[in-house]
């Protein structure tokens, strides 16, 4: 894959997701950021540090993303969360609107 077909994500303690941008386009809040003319894939860097959001629920949500790039519209497969994350996993996932 392209470097320009790939997007790293930071979570606020640092930790480094490197996805596909289409999975991270599922985001409208980062399709957003993503897309916006002049920003940072124009300008090469590829990369958006999530500074609210923390390394677990980021790791999360970009399982999400790819989930559901590939099973969205099947309405047989569930994604499983954790019951004890899944408070935090909610507002990160309103925040990111995914």
């Amino acid at each position: 894959m392209k470097k320009d077909e790939m997007v790293k994500l930071i979570s606020a303690e640092g930790f480094e997701f490197v996805i596909d941008l289409k999975a991270a386009m599922l985001s409208q809040t980062l399709g957003g950021v993503l897309t916006f003319p002049g920003g940072i894939m124009e300008k090469g860097h590829g990369e958006l540090r999530l500074r609210e959001i923390s390394t677990p629920i980021l790791e999360k949500i970009c399982q999400y993303l790819y989930w559901a790039l590939r099973f969205a519209s099947v309405e047989e497969t569930d994604f499983h969360i954790e019951p004890e994350i899944a408070l935090e996993l909610a507002m990160a996932a309103n925040y990111l609107d995914a």
